[in-house]
């Protein structure tokens, strides 16, 4: 079977899905790569790449340049190994000393901030007679992760006499990089440097989120690791947007039902919306528990027929419900876009999180598992990823993976 288009899948079978366009992810990524001064490029696809989908999005990022990935912890790190990833990962968050033997069987890069993990890690080192490679975080003011800069000088200079261990990286966070006032970030940038100038035998310093790629690329330093410019979204806005970012992620479902109602009729619990007029009704079978936040109940829309239509009443945790009275010929099984575009409107995932008094972050991580995936090029499905795993692929794979199915070759 050949790769098909969208408009051809029989998705109206399902509740709710998200198309990832794989071509504009690739795009994002070497745009962003060209923005980086020759500094290598870490893509970060920690919590299931920002709802993408962590496997196929690691593929295409790698594919369009990116020289190494992200993840936040072990189990994410597992995830892309398992899928035959072999290209450098780093754990970026804390992972706890009694994991230290899977990093290293799982050939991942650990950030180390304490001697008992450091100890752990060559112990297992010298067992196996390898060297590990780890990255040292420094807390330069965020305050959250990692050691504060005398701390961390301290345990560099340790960590290069201990057999077994590399220190490969060098690293701190930006606590304001996306904000007009750049002053407490490059407060931050001088107290790294001053880091890294007294552990000058580190081979790669990086400090570069998206923001900081945008607005000040100079400070690229030998790596950079976007997570949110690679999926098309700008982190706030006040930064420089001459980077034409293009979303990925569209989020889609259907009309499944159509009601007419009296003036006065409710809809939805708590009875919050009542018909001022005669009024059509559509089911759109996405709620809360897909990612569609309760915060838009009476206040946010969908596109239906390149128009918007109103959510009303209170979105529920599997469906929710839409005003169609305005929109001509309306009819059931008419495409809904919850994120993206329409004919020429289009609800970005930065309008969503605004009426929700949230982020883009927040929006797209919240997506759930149970919403299929599918992954385009050129317009066409080239594989998807569902909750329920195929029979093929369920033989072999662990329970409660994720199965990634690929379309090109099926019979």
């Amino acid at each position: 079977m050949q790769p098909q288009s969208v408009s051809s899948y029989p998705w109206q079978e399902g509740r709710v899905w998200a198309e990832i366009d794989l071509d504009a992810l690739a795009d994002n990524v070497r745009l962003l790569k060209s923005q980086a001064n020759g500094a290598a490029l870490l893509a970060v696809v920690k919590a299931n790449a920002y709802g993408h989908g962590a496997v196929a999005v690691a593929r295409a990022a790698l594919a369009a340049g990116a020289d190494r990935l992200g993840v936040i912890c072990v189990d994410e790190g597992e995830q892309l190994r398992r899928a035959g990833i072999t290209a450098p990962i780093l754990v970026m968050g804390h992972t706890p000393t009694a994991e230290a033997q899977r990093l290293v069987d799982l050939s991942l890069t650990p950030s180390v901030v304490s001697r008992e993990m450091a100890l752990a890690l060559a112990r297992v080192a010298s067992e196996r007679g390898i060297e590990v490679a780890v990255h040292l975080k420094v807390d330069t003011g965020l305050n959250r992760y990692g050691l504060p800069p005398s701390e961390a000088v301290e345990l560099g200079r340790w960590l290069r006499d201990l057999a077994g261990i590399q220190v490969e990286g060098l690293f701190t966070h930006f606590a304001s990089a996306d904000e007009g006032d750049k002053s407490y970030m490059l407060e931050q940038h001088t107290l790294f440097l001053s880091v890294a100038e007294q552990l000058d035998w580190v081979p790669i310093r990086h400090v570069s989120n998206t923001a900081t790629l945008l607005d000040m690329p100079d400070r690229s330093l030998e790596m950079v690791r976007p997570g949110l410019g690679i999926y098309g979204c700008y982190p706030s806005s006040q930064v420089n947007r001459s980077l034409p970012l293009r979303p990925a992620l569209s989020l889609k479902s259907h009309v499944a039902r159509l009601i007419s109602l009296a003036p006065g009729e409710s809809v939805s619990y708590g009875r919050t919306w009542r018909a001022p007029r005669p009024s059509l009704i559509g089911l759109v079978l996405c709620g809360y528990a897909d990612g569609l936040p309760r915060a838009l109940s009476n206040r946010g829309s969908v596109l239906v027929r390149g128009q918007r239509a109103p959510i009303v009443g209170r979105v529920c945790m599997d469906m929710c419900m839409v005003d169609l009275s305005d929109i001509p010929d309306v009819a059931v099984d008419d495409e809904v876009v919850i994120i993206g575009c329409q004919g020429e409107e289009e609800i970005s995932a930065d309008e969503v999180a605004e009426l929700c008094g949230t982020i883009s972050y927040e929006i797209l991580c919240g997506i759930s598992a149970r919403v299929s995936r599918l992954y385009l090029r050129r317009g066409r499905i080239v594989s998807r990823q569902t909750l329920v795993l195929e029979l093929g692929d369920a033989v072999n794979a662990p329970q409660g993976v994720l199965a990634e199915e690929p379309l090109s070759g099926r019979a």
